[in-house]
């Protein structure tokens, strides 16, 4: 039900109608289980990599500081879209109210681009820690792994409020089918009842500015590392913590750089790489963290046999 604005003579949307991921009733339930699975699997991943980095000593070094910050914010980031769309999948009419999606698209760029800078300064703590060894203690002091989290928080936040007023601000008198299964910049934006084409070229600028100069950076910052190491031992160890790095920054990168850095012509492969970066990504990164990682591994080793200890026979 419309109702009217007093600055303009139109009247604007109370709520929005999202996409449907799939058409029939059975692959709904189907995809229910999976994501529920899926998110599960994030909340838990995350939370445990948080308490393990929080709970070792020997994890109290700037890298782990940052992986417990990154999956903090995979865990929000997840969060901010996933509990809707299960429940989505279990109605008819998946709407949101106009206020809501304004909160979810709010909240989707906040931790995005939180999450895009802490990923930048992770590159830059390895570039210090492999190419300055020792100066490494003075460089990344905890004051200053504190800072940059803390401007990589800040930073979101600007990014965020910017692209959140410029779409509040449109006006929305119908249409209000959202072309994906959550509330986000482009899909909102073409269903303003004006010319969008100024505001999209800010946006693009904006989002698809942040996110392609960061991934240079980072790429820049990973090819300095294997480029000054010379030793074919060091080489690998460095490719080892890299690799694994590059991994979770081409994932969360890729689909983003591609949905935010062109106009916003609509691809119907879209849904496909928004469900990818906004839901499997946030599972993928603790996985891809621990899995390579020895430290993590043994200190959640370590964990998990104190519970064991203490809890009597309560396994983990």
């Amino acid at each position: 039900h419309p109702h009217t604005n007093l600055e303009g003579n139109y009247t604007r949307v109370n709520e929005f109608l999202l996409a449907a991921l799939s058409p029939s009733w059975q692959s709904q339930a189907a995809l229910f289980v999976v994501f529920l699975l899926v998110y599960t699997a994030t909340l838990a991943g995350n939370t445990l990599i948080m308490l393990t980095v929080t709970s070792d000593p020997r994890l109290s070094t700037p890298m782990y500081f940052l992986l417990g910050n990154l999956s903090f914010l995979d865990l929000c980031y997840s969060t901010v879209t996933a509990p809707k769309m299960l429940m989505d999948f279990l109605v008819e009419k998946r709407s949101i109210s106009f206020d809501a999606c304004m909160a979810q698209l709010f909240f989707l760029h906040f931790v995005g681009a939180a999450e895009m800078f802490l990923l930048t300064i992770m590159a830059y703590d390895r570039y210090v820690a492999i190419c300055k060894p020792l100066h490494y203690p003075n460089i990344m002091n905890r004051q200053l792994c504190s800072w940059l989290v803390a401007a990589s928080w800040t930073g979101g936040f600007i990014h965020s409020t910017v692209q959140t007023i410029l779409t509040m601000r449109l006006p929305f008198c119908g249409p209000n089918k959202v072309d994906n299964f959550f509330c986000d910049v482009p899909p909102v934006i073409k269903l303003a009842c004006t010319d969008t084409y100024v505001i999209e070229l800010l946006m693009v600028s904006n989002s698809g500015l942040i996110s392609s100069s960061c991934f240079v950076i980072l790429v820049t910052s990973y090819a300095t590392i294997l480029v000054r190491i010379r030793s074919p031992e060091g080489r690998r160890k460095a490719l080892n913590v890299c690799a694994s790095h590059l991994t979770v920054v081409t994932l969360f990168f890729g689909p983003c750089i591609f949905i935010y850095a062109r106009p916003f012509s609509t691809f119907s492969v879209d849904k496909l790489v928004s469900v990818l970066y906004n839901i499997i990504t946030p599972m993928l990164n603790p996985l891809i963290y621990t899995l390579r990682n020895k430290d993590v591994k043994s200190a959640m080793r370590k964990l998990r046999s104190r519970e064991t200890i203490s809890g009597g026979k309560v396994d983990m």
